[in-house]
Formats: C-alpha cells, sequence, structure tokens
C-alpha cells in the first residue's frame, strides 16, 4: 500500500513536471512566432524561432508559399521549429499559415504578406503639410449661458465629446465650420440630427441650439476643428506611379489625439529657417516656412497609423532626389551601423549616420518596430537628436531602404522609433489601387 502511494506521488510529480515543461515551451514559441510575415517577392527570407517543438502548418492557398524550398500544399506539411526555416514566395498576394502543435493544439496563426519586388526612392526632404479634414473634429466642449436664463450644456447632453468627427447634419454633409455655423444659425433652436463618427463607429443624436445672452446667437457648446497644417518628412516615392508615402505615423489631433480622416491635403515644398534643439525633457523641433499656393509637390489621399500617403505631381519630381534603392523587410534589418536621410539646414537633403540598437520582430504597432540612436557629430550640434519634423526621414542600411524615423525618446533625444518600411509599402499599394479606381 505504502509502495503504490509511492509510486502514485512521483507519477503525479512526473505529469505535473511535463505539463510545466509542456506549457513553457508553448508559451516560448508562441511568442517567437510572429502574427504578421513579410516576404518581398522572390526573395528567400530565413527565421529562427528557436522552439523544440515540431508544428503542424496548413495554409489556404496551394502554389503560394514555399518553405524550406518546396511548395506548402494546402493540405499541409510538418514544420521543425528548432531549425532555421526559410520562406519564399515568386507570387504577389497575402496567405494564413495555421500552426498547431501535435496537429491538434492550435499555436499561431501566422498572416504572410508578399510585397512587390520593387525600387524605390528615398527623399529626406521636409515638406509642408496641409489637410482638409472629412468632417468637422470635435476638440472640446463647453456651456452656454443662455438668454433665457440659466447655463445649458447642449452639446454634453446630446451625448457628444471630444475627438467626435460631425459628418452630417440633418442629413447633409458637413466639413467646413463656416457650413457649421450657419446651420447652427438657421436652426433658431429646433432639433438637429447629428452624426458623428466615433472610434471608428457611426453614431446619431439630437441636439438643439441655445441662443447666447453674450452675443444673441445661437450656440451648441463646441470647440471644432476642419483642417491642419505642419512639417513633416517625406520618406521615399515609387518612381513608376509616383505614390509616396511620408511621416512614418499618422496625423492626429493635438488636443484629442484623434487620427484625423482626411478630405483632400496637399504637400509643399519647404525650407527649414531655424532649429529649436532638443534636450532632456524638452523635444526639439525643426522651424520651416511654406507657401500653400505655391511649389505644390503631390496631393494627399489618405491618413494612417503608419503615416501619409498619396501621389506627386509630375512637375514636381525634377525637385526631388532620383536614385533608387532596393527595400528591406524586418527580417533582413539588424542592429548596427545605418544612416538616415534629413533636411536640417535650407532645402538641403543630408546622410547622417545612426546606429540600430534594438529590433522588435514581433511589433505589429509598426511605427515602434526599431529603436535608433543618432551618432553623427554633425547632426547631434545642429539638433541635439531627433526633433519634430524630423519624422518621415529614411533609414538607410547597406544600402537598402529599411524603415523610417517615427518618434523621439523624450528622456533622451539622442533615441528615438523608427517604423519598418514594409508597413509603410503596403500602403503605397493600397493608395495606388484606391487612386486607379478613382480614375
Amino acid at each position: 500500500m505504502i509502495f503504490s502511494k509511492f509510486y502514485k506521488s512521483k507519477i503525479v510529480i512526473l505529469v505535473f513536471a511535463f505539463s510545466l515543461v509542456f506549457t513553457l515551451c508553448y508559451l516560448q514559441a508562441y511568442f517567437a512566432l510572429p502574427q504578421e510575415i513579410t516576404l518581398i517577392e522572390g526573395q528567400e527570407h530565413v527565421y529562427y524561432f528557436g522552439s523544440p517543438f515540431s508544428v503542424r502548418m496548413e495554409i489556404e492557398k496551394d502554389g503560394l508559399l514555399m518553405v524550406n524550398q518546396d511548395y506548402i500544399p494546402a493540405s499541409g506539411t510538418v514544420l521543425n521549429l528548432s531549425r532555421p526555416v526559410s520562406f519564399r514566395s515568386d507570387k504577389n498576394g497575402s496567405v494564413k499559415m495555421h500552426l498547431k502543435v501535435f496537429g491538434l493544439i492550435p499555436l499561431r496563426t501566422v498572416t504572410v504578406d508578399i510585397v512587390n519586388n520593387k525600387k524605390v526612392v528615398p527623399c529626406g526632404n521636409t515638406v509642408g503639410v496641409k489637410l482638409e479634414l472629412d468632417g468637422i473634429l470635435i476638440v472640446g466642449t463647453t456651456d452656454i449661458d443662455a438668454a433665457d436664463g440659466g447655463r445649458r450644456f447642449p452639446a454634453q447632453e446630446a451625448g457628444l465629446r471630444p475627438g467626435d468627427m460631425i459628418t452630417r447634419i440633418n442629413g447633409n454633409p458637413v466639413n467646413k465650420i463656416r457650413q457649421l455655423i450657419d446651420l447652427i444659425e438657421s436652426s433658431r433652436g429646433r432639433d438637429m440630427q447629428i452624426q458623428y463618427v466615433r472610434n471608428g463607429e457611426v453614431a446619431n443624436t439630437v441636439i438643439r441650439a441655445v441662443r447666447s445672452v453674450e452675443d444673441n446667437r445661437y450656440h451648441l457648446g463646441l470647440w471644432v476643428r476642419d483642417n491642419t497644417a505642419g512639417i513633416g518628412t517625406l520618406t521615399f516615392y515609387d518612381p513608376e506611379s509616383n505614390v509616396f508615402a511620408a511621416l512614418g505615423h499618422g496625423i492626429t489631433d493635438i488636443d484629442t489625439g484623434t487620427l484625423m480622416s482626411v478630405s483632400t491635403g496637399e504637400i509643399l515644398e519647404s525650407e527649414i529657417l531655424d532649429i529649436k534643439k532638443g534636450r532632456q525633457g524638452i523635444p526639439g523641433e525643426l522651424r520651416g516656412v511654406f507657401v500653400e499656393n505655391e511649389n505644390k509637390l503631390g496631393e494627399i489621399t489618405s491618413n494612417t497609423q503608419s503615416g501619409i500617403y498619396g501621389r506627386l505631381y509630375e512637375n514636381s519630381l525634377a525637385r526631388l532626389p532620383q536614385k533608387a534603392y532596393p527595400i528591406g523587410v524586418r527580417s533582413q534589418v539588424q542592429t548596427g551601423k545605418a544612416s538616415i536621410l534629413a533636411n536640417v539646414d535650407g532645402k538641403k537633403v543630408e546622410e547622417f549616420e545612426i546606429l540600430i540598437e534594438k529590433i522588435n520582430r514581433q511589433n505589429t504597432n509598426g511605427t515602434k518596430g526599431m529603436i535608433i540612436r543618432i551618432v553623427d557629430p554633425k547632426l547631434l550640434e545642429m539638433t541635439g537628436g531627433i526633433v519634430q519634423g524630423m519624422s518621415g526621414s529614411p533609414i538607410i542600411q547597406n544600402g537598402v531602404l529599411v524603415g523610417a524615423v517615427t518618434h523621439v525618446l523624450v528622456n533622451d533625444p539622442t533615441r528615438g522609433y523608427g517604423i519598418f518600411i514594409e508597413f509603410m509599402l503596403k500602403n503605397i499599394d493600397k493608395t495606388l489601387a484606391e487612386l486607379d479606381m478613382a480614375g
């Protein structure tokens, strides 16, 4: 009896130890596998996942993806994650890989995107950015001292709040503040049907304007914005289509943090006149000028989390660089020496030395895929490191365009984040498709 209890306890311990080891290995494999892999059409990309598991891999499409030099059928194959794994595709497209441990336990679904093998032209030019919003952005709400006595809160009572984008009033589209003012005044305090967008979702509400004792006019108790302008950096353009990418991050409203939806927009040639140097705790800034009605470079068609996109005007190309570079995806980026192209003096674009200190290959946010450090003495002397306006400066490594500067680390302006160029390249293809559909 004692003997039996001894063996039972040993079995329990062994089962527990096996479960613990399996769980740890499973978690290691889960976090080692990225949610997304981007391949360049016709190129082989090698990944090392460092997991002891062999997994069952199934894909949705035949004849698109090669793994370890063999095309994988939709019925699947066994993949050893303890050895380097090579991926290749000779066709543009996207496919999902479903990975299961022992062919039964789901591990990860990995999206594999294959992008065009093309050369693009890195720029580094600062540009003026002017956006007209696709609606009217609420940046604040306030109270109104009503003409009939008392204090009223019409916007708040209607459920409106900062960050909402008003798109229609009484069924009619609106995107200008002047339109909004006229509609409010003509309502004479009657019900107004408001359609707005919040966090990507369309909603509706009813509001009544209140006549103010201060000016005897009708108000909703809103602070609003219908456009924005600033300076950023042109990252690259596709010489075949003239479609461009800039900034490396989206343009958000300074008051609400809302990603601005674009109605129309343009990028314009700019000139840097002065630099506010960055220092610990205080970000620096490029100070420049651009003329809205002159020196237009191109139209903006979209504002996304990974930057702004559009098409350059044909007559603007002579004012931009012409040298095309191959592109590199995140699996090809290495820690170590690299450079950025930046315009911090007049209209002159120069190449400055940096170090890529850390790479986050698991990153799906995009804008913080790598940490970089400015080491070029000239740039450090001029700017103190990364400053506002340099967002979008292309990152070059070993003659390949691999990313763009996105953010500065406020506590250390010599360091900042970069986006992998693959995220921006995917939006280039989307922008081209949208422009072609628009005619």
